[in-house]
């Protein structure tokens, strides 16, 4: 009798966890997620750096899961634990097992836990790695009805252990998509935080970009968000967001209550950099070069050497993905990794401080000048979309290549070069503004009449012509003309002749345009440049086809396309594919010239390239107001219009295509009548992104719904596709990548599900999928 009171005693507190001082703020996805992975695996391991909410996440679930653990729920804070002999002593008092024998507190632990349905929750665990790991693998192995939550920086590695890095919180705006309102979850965060310490403090029309920009900033981690409100005690908004960067000295907190490394985000990093090893901290100074991420490639180019073997990279890097001072991250052909900001500036203060900045900052420098020449050199071939992919993800170190180059003056001709190099980067992506600035800014810096400035003048000069700026880019190449010819650079004249070319046709000179086009021909087969030749002969076929010579035409965009075949090139067979079709539509072969042009427009979209995209769209409507079907040709019109607004340069480059423009539009509005016109044009203009290329290519359409769907679901085609990919638990980066689309495209139509659905987390999809699965729709 008397042990039977005395272990009901013992069982009357079930758990020790914390009382929530502050609210718990979103992580709807993550505590179902590690919900789900708890009861599948029987340890579960938080990963991702300091003050990213694991703890506050892993208390969370745990308290979720009092009911399912009926013999309890214990917390084990470990950050205070230095002695690795100390653990088993340190969860035998949390759990508060009275215990005075002589026994080994292992045997004690286990013998308590056994036959128990017991949680444990083993907190920061990264500076007792080792320690916990046969810890938690001896008692996995003791006690068959323990399950074990962990957090730690870095994995515990196991074998029953499953990992799942935390994120930062969600963030408003971002990707180019409205900022608008305080909904996601780091304003949610700051703004409660906000008002414990400034009652009545809200997001307001005045002070909502601020506080946008400062969750931006602050990249959703959710210390120093909290640590980030504090200041509105003595700062308003505004006045924080001017100050943020110096944030290792203003994000402080003086609370007593608050373990010493969360004092400030410097004593978080400290931390992490205190659990490295030496190599593994020469490292992190040396990667805090790089801006926006970098692969491993990279890594082992710029930051091998004095001290660091080439060959030792790949494992440091492994070391510092563990411990979560590097994020790893899926590349479209590559793994990646970055650095959160607030890391990254810790490691170039450790940078600076071991005297081989300057050193680093030429690699990285001479790195991604190479890079840039390597692309150049690939430029037409198989490879060529795969290097069009690189660039785009390696922009930011790009940009900071090019930055390095220009803050010397005795450097800036090879960073007037490397920019030069980057021509296709910048007209195929979102740079083109900010390639023809680089292209400026090295031009001014480097007068001097040499082949360097040559090619430079008639690289700007194409974007100038795309931009719509024909005097700007007349002045250029004539510049670049007589640089070349005084040279005897045959390359440069061929490019000029190219684009003299073209602004000769955008002036309606078309005898003169053909005269350049055909110069640049001969040009571009002397010296054996491939993309030169091609898109000399892709113009030669179009004003070909202006003078109604279809026979030169066709022989001149099919030479074009014979030699992108031959070398396995797509993009300027993309082109020379749309300008062939303008000429098979001329000849009234509608069926041919679509299908030419929606060949051309696949493969613009899958690259992205918004003008590819835009010129196919353009004699796509055409086709369909040359064949009658006016409806068609309307909606088309409305596509292409929303596209030309989006690069805000409507026929940029192809001003020679405006009458047929102008006539397509004459001929439908008449046709269908004003206000049937402007309605259709409208609803075409509205159309989502799938819906848009779907029509275009002629594919059935996404709101059709998949075979089997319900007749009214809320949800199209894609947007159903992209819901089961939800219910994977695929990020919106991977439903991108599965999907072949922007990352943006995957959030617009994830923000849309939520909006028809009704719905307010990613996680009531998943078990809306589950529910239409099984109920057959």
């Amino acid at each position: 009798m008397r042990a039977m009171s005395s272990n009901v005693l013992h069982r009357r507190r079930t758990s020790n966890l914390p009382a929530e001082l502050t609210s718990f703020v979103g992580r709807r996805q993550e505590i179902d997620t590690v919900r789900r992975v708890l009861s599948e695996s029987r340890m579960v391991t938080l990963t991702g750096p300091g003050g990213v909410g694991k703890t506050r996440l892993a208390l969370k679930v745990a308290d979720c899961l009092q009911r399912v653990f009926p013999d309890g729920v214990w917390f084990i804070e470990l950050a205070s634990l230095d002695r690795p002999e100390l653990l088993v002593h340190a969860i035998v008092e949390a759990l508060e097992i009275r215990d005075r024998s002589s026994r080994p507190p292992f045997e004690v632990l286990t013998e308590h836990l056994d036959g128990s349905r017991t949680l444990i929750v083993l907190d920061n665990c990264e500076h007792l790695v080792q320690a916990c790991a046969v810890l938690a693998d001896a008692l996995l192995t003791a006690v068959p009805e323990l399950r074990i939550l962990a957090t730690s920086r870095q994995p515990l590695t196991i074998f029953a252990e499953r990992t799942l890095a935390v994120p930062p919180l969600a963030l408003p705006g971002g990707n180019g998509r409205p900022l608008a309102t305080a909904t996601s979850d780091a304003m949610r965060l700051f703004a409660e935080r906000a008002q414990a310490v400034v009652p009545g403090f809200a997001v307001t029309d005045e002070n909502r970009d601020a506080v946008e920009r400062i969750c931006q900033r602050l990249e959703g981690i959710p210390l120093a968000l909290e640590l980030a409100a504090v200041r509105l005690r003595v700062l308003s908004a505004h006045e924080l967001l001017d100050r943020l960067d110096d944030r290792f000295r203003l994000l402080t907190t003086r609370s007593q209550t608050v373990l010493p490394r969360h004092q400030t985000l410097r004593a978080l990093v400290d931390w992490s950099h205190a659990l490295c090893d030496e190599k593994e901290r020469l490292l992190w100074a040396r990667i805090s070069v790089f801006n926006g991420g970098l692969d491993l490639a990279a890594a082992e180019a710029v930051c091998a050497g004095d001290g660091i073997a080439e060959e030792e990279i790949v494992d440091l890097v492994a070391g510092l993905v563990e411990k979560s001072v590097l994020t790893r991250e899926e590349g479209p052909s590559a793994v990646r990794y970055r650095l959160l900001d607030v890391i990254r500036e810790y490691g170039r203060e450790r940078l600076a401080e071991s005297g081989q900045e300057a050193t680093l900052r030429r690699r990285y420098r001479d790195h991604y000048r190479r890079l840039a020449a390597d692309a150049c050199a690939n430029l037409f071939g198989p490879s060529q979309v795969e290097w069009f992919t690189r660039l785009r993800a390696d922009h930011p170190n790009l940009r900071a290549a090019l930055e390095h180059h220009h803050a010397d003056p005795d450097d800036a001709a090879t960073g007037l070069s490397m920019a030069t190099d980057l021509l296709y980067h910048w007209i195929s992506s979102y740079y083109l503004g900010e390639g023809r600035d680089w292209l400026e800014q090295g031009l001014a810096a480097c007068p001097r009449p040499d082949a360097v400035r040559a090619r430079a003048l008639w690289t700007c000069g194409w974007i100038a012509i795309i931009q719509g700026d024909l005097d700007a880019a007349e002045s250029m190449l004539e510049e670049s003309r007589a640089i070349g010819q005084r040279l005897g650079l045959t390359s440069v004249q061929g490019y000029v002749a190219l684009y003299t070319g073209m602004i000769a046709v955008s002036r309606d000179q078309a005898e003169a345009a053909i005269a350049c086009y055909r110069e640049a021909v001969a040009k571009h087969r002397t010296t054996g440049d491939l993309a030169g030749l091609v898109l000399s002969l892709m113009r030669l076929a179009l004003a070909y086809s202006l003078r109604g010579e279809s026979e030169r035409a066709v022989a001149a965009a099919e030479e074009g396309i014979a030699e992108c075949d031959a070398h396995g090139e797509g993009w300027h067979k993309a082109y020379t594919m749309f300008a062939l079709g303008v000429e098979v539509w001329r000849q009234g072969d509608l069926r041919r010239a679509a299908s030419l042009e929606q060949e051309s427009l696949r493969f613009n979209h899958a690259l992205d390239d918004r003008l590819g995209v835009a010129v196919a769209e353009e004699v796509l409507a055409w086709i369909a107001a040359t064949g009658g079907n006016h409806e068609r040709a309307a909606l088309l019109i409305g596509i292409r219009r929303r596209t030309w607004q989006a690069i805000r340069a409507p026929l940029s480059g192809y001003g020679n295509l405006v009458p047929y423009h102008d006539e397509c539009e004459a001929r439908v509005r008449a046709a269908l009548g004003d206000e049937a016109f402007g309605a259709t044009v409208r609803r075409g203009a509205s159309m989502p992104d799938d819906e848009a290329l779907a029509y275009a290519l002629e594919q059935p359409s996404p709101s059709s719904g998949p075979p089997g769907a319900a007749p009214d679901s809320p949800l199209t085609r894609r947007e159903t596709e992209v819901a089961r990919l939800v219910a994977k638990g695929m990020s919106n980066r991977q439903i991108a990548t599965a999907l072949v689309v922007a990352e943006r495209t995957a959030e617009g139509h994830v923000e849309r599900i939520l909006h028809k659905l009704g719905f307010h987390s990613r996680t009531q999809i998943a078990r809306w999928v589950i529910e239409q699965e099984e109920t057959g729709n």
